[in-house]
């Protein structure tokens, strides 16, 4: 087996003795005095996006952000008899590749270099088909079988295959409400894409253009189409969009395809790659990474890693990853597939303090027994969460259509979907919010272990508490003796805001108003004002908000008690209609300083008139009473016409 947290798979291992003499070298640089660039001028370095992420979330522009210095890469290339692979930012280090003794020798001796270490053998002169790599019967464990349909026809999706591992979170729910990944994008780091552009599973994505970019890392060239499958089986549970049969996870986000990963060998040059492409993710301002990745042990064991090193910020490419989250990305890494075995424990970058580190489950929630046990070294629960990334819908590299597979770094990019769709409903909250929304929607946040962590998410739940999170609320008795309420809430047409209130004699909270929004979802303000001028002072009133969301989710936003303690100067004039919405029996309170002649119409929506009074005499005060017990379900409307005028109509909801 070639990599820890690439499935099972089978690889073709040379021995130690192919490689003669280290042939790829990190070069740490001392400083980046004299660069020509400012972090006062970031255009020069980083895209729009980028910048505005920074500005987003309050994220420094630091001196790590700025490209290393051109003078000192060129006193490298000056030596001679080198080849530069890539140049890391962040670390302030050259990768060359160079086979001549010499050469190090003398880039040891520029005053602008603080070390340098070898970080791979030779390459091997010969081309390993990709098709070799894998035993097919180890990653795909059977051709998926054909299922009912068991979701919800009035979903947006049709999900097929793909269902189960999408159900386990709700995921459908940020689907069905128009949050698909739609303006988030998301890198990808692996060990290629085979067919990626061919296969009928991304059809949508390629006709759409949501790859927005690729490079190769390891070779230095554009193209990752003709490498290693493994990213392409992971690529699909997000991107899948094939209706009845798979989809993905975040079909409508956009995608960077990097391949880091060097299937042939297995060296800590790959971790340089993965902080290179992760610069290179920040600077064009992407949101997400997907790493199924990890290390622990090397081609040369000289460069392996104990579990000690597993302690969240020794190695290269956990502090990668953890830069990454400083610079405000959500980097999703899978667990590893290591539970069976003797080395049972996360890889790195699992280990990273910022990772969301993903194990794997069965469509039953059952853990699956390859997934790696945590904590890291220094007692973090590792794994984060989990998903499902045994018996995994994942797509065949010949045909496209969905086949099964096991692994957690299957589990890693559909969690990375569902991540994304969710920070692209809360895109005012940052990175490390949404990863804390997910554990704490966990099934297992109470009582995390070492084998799903903080458990299972669920997204719907993880949106209900972004949504207490961003809400506000203001609510006072004023000098007129009104509750004045007011709040703000996130909101879209098809949910609303109820109004409940609990007096001292009701044993249950009654609604008495309900508050809609017809546009899409954002943060609106609503304001209700409660008239207390009929109620007897020296109580303490309850009130809280309810929201709906379609017909599938309610929640309460807060509560407050208000005390009623000042005496209520009645009004001159004023029409009260309540409670609303009504059960039983429906009070129009009419106060007037002289004689009046009062009409009341109820009519439906329809405008047909189901209930009628007509110019009764009222002098300063009087209350009507209309009877809706036996008025079906819905939304009605009075009007109060006062000595033939109309004075007011109101939207009444019988529930």
């Amino acid at each position: 087996m070639k990599k820890k947290l690439l499935l099972f798979i089978l690889i073709w291992h040379s021995s130690i003795s192919s490689y003669a003499q280290f042939s790829r070298y990190i070069i740490q640089l001392k400083d980046k005095a004299g660069t020509t660039f400012s972090i006062s001028t970031p255009s020069q370095f980083l895209s729009q996006r980028a910048i505005d992420r920074r500005l987003k979330y309050n994220i420094p522009i630091t001196e790590t952000d700025l490209p290393v210095n051109q003078t000192y890469i060129e006193g490298i290339l000056a030596i001679g008899n080198l080849t530069i692979l890539n140049v890391s930012k962040w670390f302030n280090q050259v990768c060359i590749l160079t086979t001549d003794p010499s050469v190090i020798t003398k880039i040891k001796a520029l005053p602008f270099v603080q070390l340098t270490n070898p970080i791979a053998a030779r390459r091997v002169s010969f081309f390993i088909p990709s098709n070799k790599l894998i035993s097919p019967g180890n990653i795909i464990t059977k051709k998926a079988a054909v299922i009912a349909r068991p979701q919800s026809p009035t979903d947006v999706y049709d999900y097929g295959l793909s269902y189960p591992q999408t159900h386990l979170h709700n995921a459908e729910f940020l689907h069905n409400h128009g949050f698909s990944g739609e303006g988030m994008q998301i890198a990808i780091m692996d060990a290629g894409f085979f067919n990626y552009k061919t296969l009928p599973t991304f059809d949508s994505v390629n006709s759409n253009n949501q790859v927005l970019d690729t490079w190769d890392f390891v070779a230095n060239k554009a193209s990752v189409n003709e490498e290693h499958p493994h990213g392409m089986y992971c690529f699909s549970t997000i991107a899948a969009n094939m209706p009845g049969t798979f989809v993905g996870t975040a079909p409508k986000a956009s995608f960077y395809l990097f391949r880091t990963e060097d299937v042939s060998s297995e060296y800590p040059v790959e971790e340089q790659n993965f902080a290179v492409a992760a610069e290179r993710a920040d600077s064009l301002g992407v949101d997400a990474i997907s790493v199924s990745l990890g290390y622990n042990t090397f081609s040369n064991s000289i460069f392996d890693y104990t579990y000690d090193d597993m302690n969240g910020k020794k190695t290269l490419i956990a502090r990668a990853v953890n830069f990454a989250a400083q610079k405000g990305m959500t980097v999703i890494v899978s667990a590893g597939n290591d539970g069976n075995n003797s080395w049972h424990f996360i890889a790195t970058p699992a280990d990273a303090d910022s990772a969301l580190t993903v194990g794997a489950v069965n469509n039953t929630r059952q853990v699956a027994g390859f997934s790696s046990y945590g904590p890291s070294s220094n007692g973090q629960i590792k794994p984060d969460v989990a998903a499902v990334g045994a018996g995994a819908m994942i797509a065949s590299s010949s045909t496209g259509l969905p086949v099964s597979g096991n692994g957690t770094s299957f589990a890693c990019p559909i969690i990375a979907g569902i991540a994304t769709c969710l920070w692209q409903a809360f895109p005012e909250v940052n990175n490390r919010t949404i990863v804390a929304a997910l554990r704490k929607s966990s099934d297992n946040a109470d009582t995390p272990d070492d084998r799903t962590g903080y458990g299972i998410p669920d997204v719907k739940k993880a949106f209900v508490l972004l949504q207490k999170k961003n809400y506000t609320q203001q609510i006072a008795i004023n000098n007129n003796c009104k509750t004045i309420l007011n709040w703000s809430v996130k909101t879209a047409a098809d949910m609303n805001c109820v109004i409940e209130r609990k007096m001292p004699v009701d044993s249950n909270y009654i609604a008495i108003d309900t508050q809609f929004i017809n546009s899409s979802f954002s943060k609106k303000d609503f304001t209700f004002t409660d008239d207390l001028a009929t109620i007897n002072p020296g109580i303490s009133i309850k009130y809280r908000i309810k929201m709906n969301i379609a017909k599938d989710t309610s929640f309460y936003l807060d509560s407050a008690t208000l005390n009623y303690y000042q005496a209520c100067k009645v009004a001159d004039d004023g029409i009260t209609i309540s409670p609303n919405p009504v059960t039983d029996k429906l009070s129009v309170k009419i106060i007037r300083n002289n004689q009046v002649q009062v009409s009341l119409v109820l009519s439906n929506t329809a405008g047909q008139q189901l209930y009628f009074l007509n110019k009764q005499k009222i002098n300063r005060q009087q209350v009507f009473t209309i009877p809706m017990s036996k008025m079906s379900r819905g939304v009605y409307y009075v009007t109060v016409l006062i000595d033939g005028e109309k004075a007011i109509t109101k939207k009444i909801f019988r529930d």
